[in-house]
């Protein structure tokens, strides 16, 4: 692993910070990491109807195995993007990739609720900060017109490790049983995690003096971003948003298979097939909605937002259809373009934060996103949807669920109206930063 400042071989003129190679292949290889760190995620969720006839478990405790993670992660996700801004955003990267690897092997060891829910907390130890950093890095090393792109495919990796979590969760489990799913997904990840040492880190953007006094502590960080968050109102409202938003897929991702199980009378394999179909187009959606916010956004940028806003009723109106009034042979079909849909906001919110945060502190700005994201959304979604399955049915819980779209649709137009102006106050620093491709106001100067 190699240290180093902007590469002077680099096409600086253009926004990159290294040679091209040098940053696809970082690319490459942190997209790679997160694809495990969501199979590690989500290879349970196929295993709930194991896990509910094995142990007898409530969807509520079953939903909790999947919240636990993101509680943890959103605890700890600002204390490590901090370490990883003032320190090694690589070295941080391997060591949280190999605590989550080995958490996620030692799943297959439990013999009880209790084990597991712990191992599964630990496996959230690991992923905390994980998709801040890893964007943040993504961010810092491409040009800023890429930047949603690359972000909304970043974290489709998310989604397609959804994906083959559920998928293999479920096949391996009727092979092999399901404590042998968390020992065959967990493996090639320690080994991915390991190989990340070969990713070149570089020295971030010097600190201010403010920024300074406003990192020295994990104290300084809260209160530096409780002010942050007041003056920036895109910020808040984006954060908010995201995480209303993130509560109808993480809960639609996390019960679809149990709903197929239980509804349509699936076998927990097939059920998994056919629950990946969903997942799998909402890896599309993330970066079909991100190149499609990016080309409305030239013309103005505050149509990045509001985009995002009328994609997100869009998906309450299929979501809300599929599961409450679709006809049963249709219904898949339904679900699978509400999916598609409903992860419209994941690339282009993560674009909007990075643009309104100051360039030395990219994965601090990311983890505040992250905070909302899993505490907000992650976490709530699987477990609030258990709580309503069981009083009123799982049927009933999903055509609830996607109500929050609704209200993620208003926070980001409010986010809407600060978003142009704070772009503009921050214009001159990127520009200081980045060089002459810093992300201006169409029609505006480059410095405010």
């Amino acid at each position: 692993m190699h240290l180093h400042a902007i590469d002077d071989r680099a096409p600086a003129h253009h926004g990159w910070l290294v040679r091209p190679g040098h940053a696809w292949f970082a690319f490459a290889m942190t997209f790679g990491l997160m694809l495990f760190d969501y199979i590690d995620r989500q290879v349970i969720v196929s295993l709930f109807p194991y896990l509910k006839a094995d142990w007898g478990l409530s969807d509520k405790q079953l939903g909790g195995l999947v919240s636990i993670i993101s509680i943890v992660v959103a605890l700890g996700a600002i204390p490590v993007a901090l370490l990883a801004d003032r320190f090694s955003r690589v070295r941080s990267i391997v060591l949280m990739a190999t605590l989550w690897s080995v958490a996620t092997i030692s799943c297959m060891f439990c013999s009880g609720y209790g084990q597991l829910f712990a191992a599964r907390a630990a496996v959230g130890a690991g992923e905390t900060g994980y998709g801040s950093v890893g964007a943040a890095l993504i961010a810092s090393l491409f040009p800023a017109r890429l930047r949603s792109a690359l972000l909304g495919a970043f974290f489709a990796a998310a989604s397609l490790g959804s994906v083959l979590g559920v998928l293999l969760g479920g096949l391996i489990a009727a092979r092999w049983g399901w404590k042998a799913a968390f020992g065959v997904v967990g493996l090639p990840g320690l080994v991915l995690a390991l190989a990340y040492v070969l990713v070149r880190d570089y020295r971030t953007v010097p600190l201010t003096a403010k920024l300074e006094r406003a990192t020295s502590s994990a104290g300084s960080v809260v209160r530096h971003i409780a002010q942050a968050m007041l003056r920036s109102r895109t910020l808040l409202w984006a954060c908010l948003g995201a995480a209303m938003q993130l509560i109808v897929v993480s809960a639609v991702w996390s019960w679809l298979p149990s709903f197929l199980n239980r509804v349509h009378g699936m076998a927990p394999d097939q059920a998994g097939k056919h629950a990946a179909l969903v997942v799998l187009a909402g890896a599309l959606g993330s970066f079909v909605w991100g190149l499609v916010v990016d080309r409305l956004a030239q013309r103005r940028l505050r149509n990045k937002l509001l985009a995002v806003a009328l994609l997100c009723l869009v998906s309450l109106a299929l979501l809300a259809y599929a599961f409450g009034a679709a006809p049963a042979e249709h219904q898949l079909a339904w679900i699978v373009i509400g999916g598609f849909v409903m992860t419209c906001s994941v690339g282009p919110i993560a674009s909007v934060v990075i643009d309104v945060v100051h360039p030395a502190v990219r994965s601090t700005g990311a983890a505040v996103l992250s905070l909302f994201q899993n505490l907000l959304g992650l976490a709530l979604g699987p477990f609030v949807a258990g709580v309503l399955s069981d009083q009123w049915g799982l049927p009933t819980a999903l055509s609830v669920i996607p109500a929050f779209s609704a209200i993620a649709a208003l926070l980001f137009v409010r986010a809407a109206a600060s978003y142009e102006a704070e772009v503009s106050a921050l214009a001159s620093i990127r520009l200081a930063a980045e060089g002459d491709d810093a992300p201006s106001l169409p029609g505006t100067p480059a410095t405010a």
